[in-house]
C-alpha cells in the first residue's frame, strides 16, 4: 500500500487553471463547494444581482460561436467524476457494484460509475426532467450492453413513493443535495426511506460543508479550458465559473448559493450565463447530519475527508474516517456516512 497522501492542501491536482488573489479583504472568502482544480480565487462581498446575462455573440474573427449548455459547463467546471469513484469505493471499503444517485442531475457520476467498473450498476432520479433528457441522450451513444446498467427515473425522492426504487450497495446524495431537504422531520425521513434502499453493508454518502467560512456572503472565481469537442471551433476557448454565496444567515442555516459561467473566446466575451444555477440550501451541519442518520436507523456514522488515504500497488483507493476535528480543515467539506 502507498504511504497515506496528506490531508491537507488542495483536494485536487492542480491542472492548467490560472489561480491569482485580489486585493486583501476583511475575511476569509466564502468556501468553494465545488473544488474540481486548482483554484483562481477571486474574494469579494456581494448583494445579490440584477445583471441580464449577456447574449451570445460570435467572435470577430473565425467560425460562428455555438452557446453551450449550462449542464456541459457544470460538468467542466464542478464535477470531477474520475477521482469521486474510487473515493466512494474507498468508503465502502468493499466490492460496491450497484449504485444509487439521488438528485442526480445530469448522473455524471452514475454515467462513469457504469463505464469503469466491470458490472456495475447505477439507478438515478432527479425530479427536474431536462437533466433527465441528457441522461437519455447518453443511452443512445452507448452500447446496449452500457445503456442498460444506467436506470433514469424522474422522481420526487423526499416522497414515500421513492421507496420503491431499487437496492443499492452505495447511495450518494451528493454536490450538497441534502440541503434541498429544509425540515429535520423531512430529513430523517427521507434517511429512513434511505436506509431501507440499501444491501447489507451499503452506505448512505452525503457531502456538506461548514467551518470558518461557511455562512461567509463572497463569491470565488476559476478559470477552465473548454473542450474543443464542445466548441467546434480550435479557438482557445476558457470559461469563467463564480461560485456566489449570496445570502447566509447562521441563526437559520439557509443559504442562497448561485453559479455563473462567462465564456471567452479569443480573448472576448462570446456567452454569458448568469444565474445558471441557484440553490435555496439548508445548511445542515455535521453533528445534525450524524444525529439525523443515528435516528433514522443507521447502525453508525463517520465522516470522511473528500481525499483518499492511500492507493495500493494496483491502484486500489483506501479511506479512513475523521476522528478528531484537528484533521479537518478551518473550513470544510466532508461525507457524512451511515452505515446499515
Amino acid at each position: 500500500m502507498a504511504s497515506p497522501r496528506a490531508r491537507g492542501g488542495p483536494k485536487t491536482p492542480a491542472n492548467a487553471c490560472d489561480y491569482e488573489q485580489t486585493a486583501a479583504a476583511p475575511s476569509p472568502p466564502p468556501i468553494d463547494p465545488f473544488p474540481n482544480h486548482a483554484m483562481r480565487i477571486k474574494n469579494q462581498p456581494t448583494s445579490p444581482t440584477t445583471k441580464k446575462p449577456r447574449a451570445s455573440r460570435t467572435p470577430s474573427s473565425g467560425p460562428a460561436f455555438v452557446p453551450l449548455n449550462r449542464h456541459d459547463l457544470y460538468e467542466i467546471c464542478v464535477q470531477r467524476p474520475e477521482a469521486l469513484i474510487p473515493l466512494l469505493r474507498a468508503i465502502h471499503a468493499g466490492e460496491p457494484k450497484v449504485l444509487g444517485e439521488d438528485f442526480c442531475a445530469g448522473a455524471a457520476c452514475a454515467r462513469h460509475w457504469v463505464k469503469s467498473i466491470p458490472g456495475g450498476v447505477a439507478y438515478v432520479a432527479d425530479i427536474d426532467p431536462e437533466p433527465l433528457r441528457r441522461v437519455r441522450a447518453w443511452h443512445v451513444e452507448q452500447s446496449p450492453e452500457v445503456a442498460r446498467c444506467l436506470i433514469a427515473k424522474r422522481l420526487d425522492v423526499l416522497k414515500k413513493s421513492a421507496s420503491g426504487v431499487r437496492s443499492c450497495d452505495v447511495l450518494f446524495t451528493g454536490n450538497f443535495s441534502i440541503g434541498e431537504i429544509h425540515s429535520r422531520d423531512d430529513l430523517v425521513s427521507y434517511l429512513n426511506r434511505s436506509r431501507k434502499r440499501l444491501k447489507r453493508d451499503g452506505v448512505h454518502i452525503c457531502d456538506t460543508y461548514g467551518g470558518e467560512t461557511a455562512f461567509t456572503r463572497g463569491s470565488v472565481q476559476r478559470i477552465h479550458p473548454v473542450p474543443p469537442a464542445l466548441t467546434g471551433s480550435r479557438a482557445s476557448t476558457r470559461v469563467r465559473y463564480t461560485w456566489q454565496q449570496r445570502t447566509a444567515d447562521p441563526l437559520t442555516a439557509r443559504v442562497e448559493n448561485a453559479i455563473h459561467f462567462r465564456i471567452e473566446q479569443g480573448g472576448e466575451i462570446v456567452q454569458e450565463l448568469t444565474d445558471a444555477f441557484v440553490y435555496h440550501w439548508r445548511l445542515w451541519s455535521v453533528p445534525e447530519l450524524r444525529d439525523a442518520m443515528l435516528e433514522a436507523g443507521f447502525k453508525r456514522v463517520e465522516i470522511y475527508a473528500q481525499l483518499i488515504d492511500a492507493e495500493d500497488s494496483e491502484g486500489r483507493a483506501y479511506a479512513h474516517p475523521v476522528t478528531d476535528a484537528s484533521e479537518l480543515e478551518e473550513s470544510f467539506i466532508v461525507c457524512v456516512v451511515g452505515r446499515v
